[in-house]
């Protein structure tokens, strides 16, 4: 069968793509243009989070694009209220705010900790993020991000993000001052190749910043909708941060986004935020599904067991190999490869007919569907280690 041909031209060249058309998808797999299968261990970026076209989530569309796709931010609609309750009664905030994506939450969180330091604490406006760290690429969220190759984009930056080190709470401590409004940070960096924020450390940086009147910030974007083993990435630690941001997951494959705020936090006045789409209810309707799924604590349950099975699977491939650790938590895990091949191996899967991601040169980085089988993980295993032993043997013979 011939495929279709496409223009790729006519999309703006702003990353780099295998010339692979997908059209369908279902669960843990891919179908492309050509009628080829693909074991998706990405699901983009963890925003699939009960895979390619899941029922519950197409019937939830289906049946809410029937009834009303949005009547505009200036009225309530049914499924943003029930959504929005959904989320403060399974988790430790009161108010939400709905938006289109993970970088437009980050924004309104960062705005939200601004007018909170206008009004409470004298104008301060720092927010102290970490080295390492992604939030976003709008203007104001790549200059909260750690990412060292975002530093001479787009210049000038939007000031007031100084930087500290992961788990390393003195280094937090150092940059507090008296502009210092929040702390803001992800409860595992993704993008920086899945490195965790310790549970102690956590501890510590809400007992520092409840101590100073700082807000505390934590970006659920990617660890968030039960990634990690619970709903919540932070819940590990057992603090109560006053906002987190979602997304990703939340919308089970659509574009779908939150900002939760405690009530002593949440101080948005009439006219300070808005966002044509945010809270529209179709995809509220997708949200809504997702949470009451999730939240069920045998899925959580399960969820925890699948990534204590794929963490281990991984290690046995580790030790095989001779590679490195195996970091994360849940079913967000890196394989550290121990040299800079990351973007071999991602190639050589692929035309296996398997997605990885490989975040650094030297790590890949795995985020199945929270729903991936034993059976998935297996094939996802025995592919990767026909990869590995490919390109090993490629090393001995250069």
């Amino acid at each position: 069968m011939t495929s279709p041909h496409y223009a790729f031209d006519a999309l703006m060249d702003v990353t780099a793509r295998p010339s692979i058309v997908f059209v369908k998808g279902d669960g843990a797999f891919l179908r492309d243009a050509d009628g080829r299968r693909y074991l998706d261990f990405v699901q983009g970026w963890a925003v699939n989070c009960l895979g390619h076209s899941p029922p519950l989530v197409a019937d939830a569309l289906a049946h809410q694009a029937r009834q009303l796709l949005t009547p505009s931010p200036a009225y309530y609609n049914a499924p943003s209220l029930e959504l929005a309750a959904a989320l403060v009664a399974n988790s430790a905030f009161d108010e939400v705010y709905f938006t289109n994506s993970g970088a437009e939450a980050n924004e309104g969180a960062i705005k939200l900790a601004r007018k909170y330091g206008a009004l409470h604490r004298g104008g301060a406006f720092e927010i102290i993020t970490f080295d390492g760290a992604f939030h976003g690429r709008t203007l104001a969220t790549m200059s909260a991000c750690g990412k060292k190759a975002f530093e001479p984009l787009f210049e000038p930056k939007v000031p007031g993000f100084p930087k500290a080190q992961l788990n390393d709470i003195a280094s937090v401590e150092r940059l507090i001052g008296p502009n210092t409004v929040a702390v803001m940070l992800e409860p595992i960096q993704g993008e920086a190749g899945v490195w965790p924020a310790t549970d102690q450390f956590l501890r510590e940086l809400r007992a520092l910043t409840a101590a100073r009147g700082l807000l505390l910030i934590v970006d659920e974007i990617q660890t968030g909708m039960g990634r990690t083993g619970k709903l919540f990435g932070h819940e590990h630690a057992g603090i109560a941060p006053d906002i987190m941001t979602l997304g990703k997951g939340i919308g089970g494959g659509v574009p779908l986004a939150a900002v939760l705020a405690t009530a002593a936090a949440s101080c948005f006045e009439h006219g300070d935020q808005g966002s044509t789409f945010g809270g529209n209810p179709l995809m509220c309707a997708a949200g809504l599904v997702v949470l009451n799924h999730l939240a069920q604590p045998d899925v959580l349950a399960g969820i925890a067991a699948t990534g204590r099975l794929l963490e281990g699977e991984l290690q046995r491939l580790s030790a095989r190999h001779g590679l490195g650790e195996v970091r994360g938590r849940g079913l967000l895990l890196a394989l550290e490869l121990g040299r800079p091949i990351g973007a071999a191996v991602v190639a050589e899967a692929l035309r296996d007919g398997l997605l990885l991601n490989a975040p650094r040169p030297d790590s890949l980085r795995l985020m199945p569907a929270l729903n991936v089988t034993r059976e998935e993980i297996n094939q996802m295993i025995a592919i990767l280690d026909v990869v590995l032993t490919r390109l090993g043997a490629a090393r001995c013979v250069a």
